[in-house]
């Protein structure tokens, strides 16, 4: 027979400059404001990534030019 295990539900917290909030005790307005916070905290570790990737494949494509415009000095010698 399996056992439960005892689940105790925890209530959410948000941590604001060193205070905690229990989510439960927040006005609806101050909950949707969270979860702007929490949405463009998303879009910014996005974005942040992807600014990653276009500067690599910018570099990479720096490198391939410099291969191109080498070859082109070979040739003229």
């Amino acid at each position: 027979m399996a056992k439960r295990k005892n689940k105790t539900k925890q209530t959410p917290v948000v941590n604001l400059d060193g205070k905690d909030y229990k989510v439960d005790d927040l006005s609806e307005n101050q909950k949707m404001i969270i979860t702007h916070i929490q949405d463009l905290s998303r879009k910014i570790e996005s974005a942040q990534f992807n600014l990653q990737q276009l500067n690599v494949g910018k570099d990479a494509f720096v490198g391939l030019l410099k291969q191109e415009l080498d070859k082109d000095e070979d040739t003229d010698k």
